[in-house]
């Protein structure tokens, strides 16, 4: 499979993932594909492009019937169609004047032989033979390496598609310190999207403090606007590598192969039980193996580089749940109220007819603070709840809650049983016998209750 065909078919698997879910119902499935055609999506080169809604179901159909596969574009069957003394041509026009663009090349080759041929096709042929230079006639720029100057300058972030753990595909979302290697933040999820990304950030913020920067790809969760507000509120700068430059994301992507051999060989081995287990797992190998082995260019271990500055300072809880709030811009009715996703909150009448942020918590959509000009405008108050959890923020499964092994219908049985028995027992007449000094008694005969006694 090509990387761009396999990269095209990942898009499109972000784009219809939550859609696709078979829980939702048609009505939620229908409001869910409304809300990603209505907007611009970022493709994998960069471009930005909208997707309409028969594409959205087109998709989801064929992930429905054919999995991640069906998703994929098969190969185009391209026949040669330029001779190869013109490509042969070609190249020699490029060896006798470096400097030369693909367009000046394919300009020269239509002129001289009457042949037209692409620039892309030109561009491709040189890239072959190791001539894709400048038109100066230099090489493409190599980039050396880089590290950060001090803990905390620049985290990098990104995905890693992990194994099926209880039947269920897995990621994860995880950060690197550029200078010490540590991992501060991380998270084993179910679904790749924006709120595994902040449980992984956020988990990195409590633990190690906060970084000047962050440097992640254009995936769809990395550009979300949740993860945008929180570095706004933290004052983190958030940097997008370039397409087709990936530079400077060599130390995530050499950790992501450090947790293929060194952790997940294991977890192929000893499957977890489900999500928990494999988030404790990976936590335990984190802080007692990979960041207490020497890191080969360091020279150091992770943690021990990452400390030796002394407790980095770290964010107050409050702050953390500032940052990690949900906002979305929304107009204030006539009748002074704002919905969002089917809730209806009352807000200040003066609001009527303004532009306002509602600012909520993504898991519990029952309570929502209104904002206008970065002003709090207090609570709304809630007229109609239909909704209490954002539709893109789906919790995890939990597990199962421990047993305490009391079987309490159990314990009533044997207590019933044990007083059957005891009604069942036969009587024991010896354990009656009283023995009596009266002579008109008989040996072993029960004593027997004279009126007369009672008048002497």
């Amino acid at each position: 499979m090509g990387d761009r065909r396999r990269d095209v078919a990942l898009f499109r698997y972000s784009l219809i993932r939550e859609a696709a879910d078979p829980e939702l119902s048609k009505r939620e499935r229908g409001a869910l594909v409304r809300h990603l055609a209505a907007r611009e999506h970022v493709m994998v080169d960069g471009t930005r492009v909208r997707v309409g809604r028969s594409t959205l179901d087109r998709w989801i159909q064929r992930w429905r019937t054919g999995g991640f596969d069906a998703l994929v574009d098969p190969p185009r069957q391209v026949v040669p169609g330029t001779p190869g003394a013109v490509l042969d041509l070609a190249v020699k026009l490029k060896r006798e004047v470096p400097g030369r663009t693909a367009a000046q090349v394919a300009a020269i080759v239509t002129t001289a032989e009457g042949v037209a041929i692409s620039e892309r096709t030109v561009q491709r042929l040189f890239a072959r033979h190791g001539l894709n230079t400048r038109p100066d006639g230099t090489p493409p720029a190599a980039f050396g390496r880089f590290e950060a100057a001090a803990r905390n300058d620049r985290w990098t972030g990104d995905a890693l598609h992990g194994p099926v753990v209880a039947g269920r595909k897995t990621y994860l979302f995880a950060f690197i310190d550029d200078h010490s290697r540590a991992i501060p933040g991380h998270r084993w999820g179910l679904s790749e999207d924006t709120v595994r990304l902040e449980a992984a950030l956020r988990h990195g913020l409590a633990s190690r403090g906060v970084p000047k920067s962050i440097y992640v790809d254009n995936g769809s969760s990395f550009v979300a606007a949740p993860l945008i507000r929180a570095c706004a509120v933290l004052g983190i700068r958030l940097v997008h590598s370039r397409p087709g430059q990936p530079e400077g994301r060599g130390k995530i992507e050499r950790f992501f192969r450090t947790v293929r051999d060194q952790f997940l060989v294991e977890i192929a081995a000893r499957p977890p039980e489900g999500l928990v287990e494999l988030n404790r797992l990976f936590a335990a190998w984190v802080e007692t193996a990979y960041h207490r082995r020497v890191h080969s260019e360091t020279g150091q271990t992770p943690l021990e580089r990452f400390n030796a500055p002394g407790p980095p300072a770290l964010p107050s809880p409050a702050l953390l749940h500032e940052a990690f709030l949900w906002s979305e811009h929304r107009q204030v009715t006539k009748t002074a109220t704002v919905s969002l996703h089917g809730n209806v909150f009352e807000v200040d009448a003066s609001l009527v007819g303004r532009k306002v942020d509602v600012v909520f918590d993504p898991f519990d959509l029952t309570a929502v603070e209104v904002r206008w000009e970065g002003r709090s405008m207090g609570n709304g108050i809630p007229q109609v709840i239909g909704r209490h959890t954002h539709p893109m923020a789906r919790p995890e499964a939990q597990p199962p809650p421990a047993a305490t092994g009391i079987d309490y219908l159990g314990l009533l049985a044997q207590q019933h049983e044990r007083r059957l028995a005891e009604a069942a027992r036969p009587i024991d007449y010896s354990a009656l016998v009283v023995e009596s000094t009266d002579p008109e008694q008989c040996p072993g005969q029960l004593m027997i209750h004279h009126p007369e006694s009672d008048k002497t």
